[in-house]
């Protein structure tokens, strides 16, 4: 998240310890097929956790088992310490935004907020006033009227938040909350959905294949793949330290060099690979063994790009720029080596404008620092 030390964070750096749900090696088999695959995680009270992987990775299913929706096959999952497997779905403290909104088109935005509350047989008098409350924390009241249709994606969301919210439940769950809006209003929207998040009293588990938006919005996330959690972690380590090729591949883009170690200390490791001309130089140490198999990531952001030959004996290689993208507040170059191999890295547009700025067919020096790249084991 972009800003520093939120609620949710703080939260998030108590979730390892203090677990408010604990999903303990949950499996759910569809006939031969696995779904989630011994998965085990823990969620902090009022944190917001991400499942993030792509389609089929199995966290929809997850999401599905938290709210009731499916009963895993075994494993166990508990919310405040209660089993949700001795508890039916209706009477859960669990709800769920679905990605559709789902809302009834005959009925006005404050008959959609008070719908669950009226099954429940709350008060009218309650009703009213805790619909007015949810209507004012997502700042639709004045839509109060309104028919779904008479609404902007954006707004519907909103509404949607606010049926969510209003019969105060433990846990909320988003299935895909941001699918339906277009980039702008997107970006605009997470960042209103996680204040508003951060004002009531709930733990969030959403589930996105955007990695854009799990990193905005969570203060920590898990990345899936093929029914398994790869990794946990804040959108920072996941980020700037991948445990495998899939983590690293997966959360934004990187540059993956295939080597074998040949030193290995406490406080680097130097690296053999057939991609470059050079050893690669680490400055942290695996504690493997000499020979072993490794992929080294380094992100495109990490790497610089200049005509001039880097004064170091690792860490760098030569090769020709052989394509530029211009992405508004960076520029990503593709500079292909004498061996073939493409290496991705973006330069600051401003940049460019400086007399010795490369450029396509020019003949540059791909390097980064020792300290700007990550050795994957797996």
């Amino acid at each position: 998240m972009s800003k520093a030390m939120s609620r949710l964070e703080q939260d998030a750096i108590r979730g390892a310890k203090t677990g408010f749900i604990e999903v303990i090696d949950v499996v759910k088999k569809f006939g031969d097929a696995t779904a989630v695959n011994h998965v085990s995680l823990s969620v902090a009270k009022n944190e917001l956790f991400a499942l993030l992987g792509s389609s089929g990775c199995g966290k929809s299913t997850l999401l599905r088992i938290l709210a009731g929706f499916e009963t895993a096959t075994s494993g166990r999952v508990l919310i405040d310490g209660d089993d949700l497997a001795k508890i039916p779905p209706y009477k859960r403290p669990v709800n769920m935004m679905f990605q559709s909104y789902a809302l009834f088109p005959h009925m006005s935005v404050e008959s959609n907020v008070a719908f669950g509350l009226k099954q429940e047989g709350v008060p009218k008098n309650e009703i009213q006033e805790r619909v007015d409350n949810a209507l004012e924390l997502v700042q639709m009241r004045k839509f109060a009227k309104r028919k779904p249709h008479q609404l902007s994606g954006g707004q519907q969301q909103r509404v949607a938040l606010a049926r969510s919210l209003v019969k105060r439940p433990k846990l909320l769950l988003l299935d895909e909350p941001m699918s339906a809006l277009d980039k702008k209003i997107r970006q605009a929207t997470q960042m209103e959905l996680v204040n508003i998040i951060e004002q009531v009293d709930v733990t969030c588990v959403m589930v996105t294949h955007d990695q854009e938006e799990a990193m905005t919005m969570a203060s920590r996330l898990a990345v899936m793949n093929e029914g398994k959690i790869i990794q946990i972690g804040t959108p920072h380590e996941v980020y700037e330290y991948p445990n495998c090729r899939f983590s690293a591949e997966f959360i934004g883009s990187t540059n993956l060099f295939k080597g074998r170690v040949v030193e290995d200390e406490r406080d680097h490791v130097y690296v053999e690979t057939d991609d470059m001309p050079n050893r690669l130089y680490i400055n942290h140490g695996i504690t493997g063994p000499q020979g072993m198999e490794v992929s080294v990531s380094v992100r495109p952001e990490r790497i610089q790009v200049a005509r001039s030959k880097p004064d170091t004996p690792y860490n760098w290689a030569q090769g020709v720029v052989s394509n530029l993208a211009y992405m508004g507040s960076y520029t990503l170059f593709h500079v292909t080596l004498e061996n073939g191999k493409v290496v991705m890295a973006n330069m600051p547009s401003l940049a460019l404008l400086r007399d010795d700025a490369p450029s396509y067919g020019d003949e540059v020096f791909v390097s980064w620092a020792e300290s700007s790249s990550v050795v994957l084991t797996k």
